[in-house]
C-alpha cells in the first residue's frame, strides 16, 4: 500500500461523524452506493479515479478498469486493504447506527420475517401494496421521523454533516425507498438487503483487486499532483456533503485538470437536488438513499 501525505482539508479527515477528540474510526463497513452506476457510466479498459471508503465500488470495477483507491482516513484505507487481502467484512459506525435502528424494528410493525417476505418479492407492483399494507406503518413513520430528526442527528453527528440536508429527513428518506421498491425489484437487490437485514455478503474477490492503487491522501491534493489528463472516471462518493464551497471549487479544479478527454464523474449527496440537474441517477441507485446521482462529463463540472 503506498502513503502520502494529506492536507487538511475536508470534514472527512477527522475519521469520526462526531465532533469529538479522538482516534479516526472505521465509518464504513460496507458502501451503500450502487456500482452498476459507474459501470454503466465509465468506459471499459479506463483509468478511474475511486473514493476508497469500504472498497466496494473498487472492486467491482476493477476487473475493468485501472483502479485507483484514495481516502483520507487511514482505518478505512487500512480496512480496504484487510478486504483486498481476502479479510471478512466488519462493520463500521454507519452499520452500527443502522443495527440500533433495525434492532427498534419489531416496535412499529417491522419484523424480520416480515422484512424478509417483502425483501423475497420481485415485482415492484406488489412490493408497493406489500409496503402500504404491512410496513409504512403509522408507527414507522414516526419512529423514522424521531430517527432522523435534528436533535437524534445532533447527537450522533458533527454539525458540518447536518447543515446540508433536508428538512423534513424522515419523509424524505421514506420517499426514496418508496422510488426504489415501486420500479427495482426487492429479490435482486442487495442494497436492500445490506440496509433492512444487516446483511453483508463476502463476495469473492475477483483476482484483479491485486491492481488496485491504495492511496493515503486527500482527494483533491492527489489529484493535484497527478498527471494531466490521466483519468477517465472519477467516483467521489458523497465526499463534498459537509465540504466548504472553496473545497468543492478546488476539487472540481482537480477533476478537470486531472481528466482525460470524455472523462466521467459520478458524484452522489444525501442533498435533495437542485431544479435543473438533468443528469441526476438518483432514482436508478438500488441502494435508495441518495438524492442525488449526478454523473456527468468532468468538463462540464
Amino acid at each position: 500500500m503506498e502513503m502520502t501525505t494529506a492536507v487538511a482539508a475536508t470534514t472527512w479527515e477527522h475519521g469520526r461523524f462526531d465532533a469529538r477528540d479522538g482516534p479516526h474510526k472505521l465509518l464504513f463497513g460496507r458502501m451503500y452506493e450502487d456500482a452498476a452506476i459507474e459501470g454503466n457510466a465509465f468506459r471499459l479498459g479506463g483509468r478511474v479515479f475511486c473514493i476508497a471508503s469500504a472498497g466496494c465500488t473498487a472492486m467491482k470495477l476493477t476487473p475493468h478498469h485501472e483502479v485507483v483507491a484514495v481516502d483520507i482516513n487511514p482505518v478505512q484505507l487500512a480496512y480496504v486493504e484487510h478486504r483486498l487481502n481476502g479479510g471478512s467484512s466488519r462493520a463500521g459506525t454507519a452499520e452500527r447506527i443502522l443495527a440500533f435502528a433495525r434492532a427498534l424494528g419489531p416496535l412499529t410493525g417491522w419484523w424480520p420475517s416480515r422484512v424478509r417476505a417483502f425483501l423475497d418479492l420481485n415485482n415492484p407492483v406488489e412490493q408497493m401494496v406489500y409496503w402500504r399494507r404491512d410496513l409504512d406503518t403509522r408507527r414507522f413513520r414516526a419512529a423514522l421521523d424521531l430517527l432522523f430528526s435534528a436533535p437524534t442527528l445532533r447527537s450522533i453527528y458533527a454539525s458540518s454533516f447536518l447543515h446540508f440536508l433536508p428538512p423534513n429527513l424522515g419523509a424524505v428518506m421514506r420517499r426514496r425507498m418508496e422510488r426504489c421498491f415501486a420500479s427495482l425489484p426487492n429479490r435482486t437487490n442487495p442494497y436492500a438487503r445490506a440496509l433492512f437485514l444487516g446483511e453483508m455478503p463476502n463476495e469473492r474477490l475477483p483476482p484483479e483487486v491485486k491492481n488496485i492503487r491504495l492511496m493515503h491522501a486527500d482527494a483533491a491534493t492527489f489529484l493535484e499532483s497527478e498527471p494531466v489528463g490521466s483519468f477517465d472516471g472519477f467516483t467521489l462518493s458523497n465526499i463534498l456533503d459537509g465540504a466548504s464551497v472553496a473545497y468543492e471549487q478546488r476539487l472540481f479544479a482537480a477533476v478537470k485538470r486531472a481528466a482525460a478527454p470524455g472523462a466521467v464523474v459520478v458524484l452522489r449527496s444525501f442533498r435533495d437536488p437542485p431544479s435543473m440537474l438533468p443528469a441526476n441517477h438518483a432514482a436508478e441507485d438500488r441502494a435508495m438513499i441518495w438524492g442525488v446521482v449526478d454523473v456527468r462529463p468532468a468538463i462540464e463540472l
